[in-house]
Formats: structure tokens, C-alpha cells, sequence
């Protein structure tokens, strides 16, 4: 009954090393560096004011990895607008990312060539939508300077249809990660348009903090986009799920 007894024990005590031995460590993803491309949803509540009107409602995006290097990302905003009583979908924007090489040094670790696309889906009548496709390609760099601290510019060749004009888009990106949970995107996106022969600048940024809540999972952000040349400032409150 001993000799049993000692034999179980030693059974169980080798089925405990084999199932630790054979654990499969998760490791967690970073979306603090834009270059790093994760299948997500991301639900924002949406306030936008401007001296015409104000805008309410929500703005769904949905990032499609294919693998680590290509990303599809579709943008479906639900927006009312108190000053012509509508609610409809607005401009419904579509962007693609190849990250073509990544980890050239130490500190430049990725190259990214992108296409931009938003089309008029919402009506100009109701206030909902400009009237005309905007047409963009570039690239993006990842540069990481610290632990802390990594910057992501961009430039972009951009072509507005209705409008008929063409310009330079540019972006900074800097992320700062204060934690392993909570980081920064601190991002101005200037763009400069020809037109009529006069280079014209439209100043505007993306600044968000973001916190993660569950690992792997599920993060939360608050955001401020401030249009400044045109007066439109905009806040979004958003819930992204990692699939």
C-alpha cells in the first residue's frame, strides 16, 4: 500500500512538471507603436463642435490584420447634427499599411507604405459629409528613441476630387508610454494645399491618452482632434477590443 501510495505520488508529482514544462507563455501585444498591427474594434462616442453646428454620435473602426505586416482599417461614422435635425452615416473612410521592412538599426525599426481613402458617403445637404473624395498615399517610419518614447512621421501625397486640389500631408506621432498600461499619442498633421498657385496650410492634430484595461483584450482612450484652421474641435471617448 506504501509502495502504491509513493508510486501515485511520484506520477502526479511528474504529470505537474510535464503540464509546466508545456505551458504556453502568452505574450502581451503593445499597441503603443502604430507599426505593430493587431486585428481590433474600436467603438468612440463622438462630440464635434464648429460654428455651423455641432456634431453627436458614434464612430466604429474596424482594423483587419492579415499577418503582422498588412492591416486593413475601415472607419463608419454615425453622426446627428443639431443644426439640420439629421442623423445618417457621414464620410466613410478605408486605409491600408504594408509595413515593408522592419528592424533596419537599433532605433529605426519599421517603414510602412499606406493608402488613405475617405469618400463622400454622408450628405452635404445634411450636414453629414463634404461632397468629395480625398485620395491619399505615403509612407510612415517608426523611430524609437527610448523606453518611453517613440515617433512615427509621416508624409502623404493627398488629391481632394470636388475640390480639385492637390497637397502635402504630414504627421508626427510621437508615443509615450508612461506604463506598460498607459500611453500617449501626441500627433500633429499638418496639411498644405495648391491652390490657385498659393500653398495654403490647414493646421490640425490627433492627440489621445489611452490606458489598458484588460492585457490583450480590451483598452480605453480619450482623444481631442483639433481642427484649427477650420474651427472644428472634436472629442471622442472610445472602447478598443483586441480579437
Amino acid at each position: 500500500m506504501k509502495k502504491l501510495l509513493l508510486t501515485c505520488c511520484a506520477i502526479c508529482f511528474a504529470a505537474v512538471v510535464v503540464a509546466q514544462d508545456t505551458t504556453v507563455t502568452v505574450q502581451q501585444i503593445d499597441p503603443s507603436k502604430p507599426t505593430n498591427l493587431y486585428t481590433q474594434l474600436n467603438v468612440q462616442a463622438e462630440y464635434s463642435s464648429s460654428k455651423a453646428a455641432n456634431l453627436y454620435g458614434s464612430r466604429l473602426n474596424l482594423q483587419y490584420a492579415f499577418d503582422k505586416n498588412n492591416l486593413l482599417f475601415a472607419e463608419l461614422p454615425l453622426l446627428y447634427n443639431d443644426a439640420t435635425k439629421k442623423f445618417g452615416v457621414a464620410d466613410v473612410r478605408v486605409r491600408y499599411f504594408d509595413v515593408v521592412k522592419r528592424n533596419l538599426t537599433q532605433h529605426f525599426i519599421a517603414i510602412a507604405p499606406f493608402v488613405d481613402i475617405t469618400a463622400p458617403t454622408g450628405s452635404v445637404k445634411n450636414g453629414l459629409g463634404n461632397g468629395q473624395w480625398s485620395l491619399a498615399a505615403g509612407v510612415v517610419g517608426g523611430f524609437v528613441a527610448s523606453q518611453q518614447f517613440a515617433f512615427f512621421p509621416g508624409v502623404s501625397y493627398v488629391y481632394l476630387t470636388q475640390s480639385k486640389i492637390s497637397g502635402v500631408g504630414l504627421q508626427f506621432n510621437g508615443s509615450y508610454s508612461f506604463s506598460k498600461k498607459t500611453f500617449a499619442f501626441i500627433n500633429p498633421t499638418p496639411a498644405f494645399f495648391c491652390i490657385n498657385g498659393k500653398w495654403k496650410a490647414n493646421w490640425a492634430g490627433d492627440f489621445s491618452i489611452n490606458t489598458i484595461v484588460k492585457p490583450n483584450k480590451f483598452k480605453m482612450s480619450l482623444n481631442f482632434n483639433p481642427d484649427i484652421t477650420n474651427k472644428i474641435y472634436t472629442y471622442r471617448l472610445g472602447g478598443t477590443f483586441f480579437l
